[in-house]
Order: C-alpha cells, then sequence, then structure tokens
C-alpha cells in the first residue's frame, strides 16, 4: 500500500495575490514639490521617501508609491487623481 503525503494549505499565496500598488507615473506639468508634498499628505510618506519617489518617477517614468488591499488603497488613488496626478491601482 502506497501513502500519499498531503500538503498542509496554506494562505500565504493568496494573501499575496490581495496585495496590489499605486503606481504614480511621470507628467510634464506637475512640479517636484507639489508630488512631494501630495505624497507626505496623501500617502504618508517621510519627506526624505516622498523625494527619492518624485526622483524615481522622474528618471524611471514611474513608481510604485503606496501599497495595500484595493479597499485602502481607493480613497488615496482618488484623492491622486483629484490632484491631477497620473496614477493607477496595479
Amino acid at each position: 500500500m502506497v501513502k500519499e503525503k498531503i500538503k498542509p494549505s496554506d494562505n500565504s499565496e493568496e494573501v499575496i495575490s490581495d496585495i496590489k500598488e499605486i503606481i504614480l507615473f511621470n507628467d510634464n506639468f506637475n512640479t517636484f514639490d507639489f508630488v512631494i508634498e501630495t505624497l507626505i499628505d496623501i500617502c504618508n510618506h517621510e519627506p526624505d521617501q516622498a523625494e527619492q519617489c518624485a526622483m524615481i518617477v522622474h528618471y524611471k517614468g514611474k513608481c510604485a508609491v503606496k501599497s495595500g488591499s484595493t479597499y485602502d488603497l481607493e480613497p488615496i488613488y482618488i484623492e491622486m487623481s483629484n490632484r491631477n496626478l497620473t496614477v493607477e491601482i496595479k
């Protein structure tokens, strides 16, 4: 008789797939100061972190600025969109 090993259920993969990110894209009309202030106000970034994200967006074209569940990210996404920043939840 062959005994079958049963792998215990691990929900960590399911939890990981629920994590989304707000991606901020570069544009030609918002200033560095405005983007930095918005990241501090809306995303609760520290000033240095906000400045680094702004630089990454400028040079790379995009940067993940916040992660979490879609439920938590939705109000942040809406506020950033209302401030005319180009963002998406991915």
